[in-house]
Order: structure tokens, then sequence, then C-alpha cells
């Protein structure tokens, strides 16, 4: 395994699950783009245009995607830092997180941008993962200990 079993050595071994966990994260954002892809089709809106003068179905579909986008950088932050002390904790907030993602986006693609609301419960997983980060820092400045 040469140097990656180094890292191995210090890492949980339930760290594996959250690996699989911001992997499957990766499908659900293709999908959101080829869902964007077929509503630039289906609605005729050209590249670049973000969105649509025209039509709010499109741009509740871009919205979805876009807003997934945003949130990204911070959900994989949180789920790897979690994961390092509360591993199956953080795959089973960030799973469902994501799941919340794609009610999100089931919500927002009926054109309506009030259920996309409908991910609401995501909350319950970003701000699980949110704490466990901040256990995880505590316990690396020995404020918290074992």
């Amino acid at each position: 395994m040469g140097n990656l079993s180094k890292v191995a050595e210090i890492l949980p071994k339930e760290y594996g699950c959250v690996i699989f966990t911001g992997i499957a994260t990766s499908f659900v954002n293709m999908w959101m783009g080829i869902n964007v892809a077929k509503a630039r089709k289906k609605y005729e809106v050209p590249y670049p245009t973000m969105y649509s003068a025209d039509s709010k179905e499109f741009n509740c579909i871009q919205r979805a995607h876009q807003n997934t986008l945003e949130r990204y950088p911070e959900f994989l932050m949180l789920l790897f830092v979690a994961g390092l002390e509360y591993p199956r904790i953080a795959a089973g907030a960030g799973s469902l997180y994501y799941a919340s993602r794609i009610a999100f986006a089931m919500g927002y693609y009926t054109g309506d941008p009030e259920k996309r609301r409908w991910g609401s419960f995501g909350y319950i997983g970003l701000l699980t993962l949110l704490g466990c980060s901040v256990g995880t820092a505590l316990k690396l400045l020995e404020i918290i200990k074992d």
C-alpha cells in the first residue's frame, strides 16, 4: 500500500465510510448537472446563460444545482473533519444531508420555489457534522480528553 498504509494507520478504520459518502455526493451532483443540461434543451436556454428571463421552471432547476454547489465546499470540509473522530456519525449525517439535497431538488424541480423546503431536514445532518467537527477540533487541541 505504500504511503497510503501510513495514512490508514492513523485514520479510524470506519473512515472508509466517510470517503464513500463523499464519493456518493459526486453522483448526486452529476445527476443535478444532467437535469440542468436537459432543462437547457427543453427551455431553450443556451450556454453560457445562467438563468432564463422567460422560464421560471428552468431557473428553479438551475438554482437547485447552483445552491447545492455553493454549499458543497462547506459540506465536504465538515464531513471529512468530523469523520476523523466520529466516522460513523459523519457518514450517517453526510448521507442524511445529501438525501435532503435530493428532496430539495425534487421540490424545486416542480417550479414552485417554496417546495425546495422539502429538503429542510438536511440541516439535522449539517448541524451534526458541524458539532462533530467542533468536537474533533477540541480533541486535537486537548480541550476535550477521551
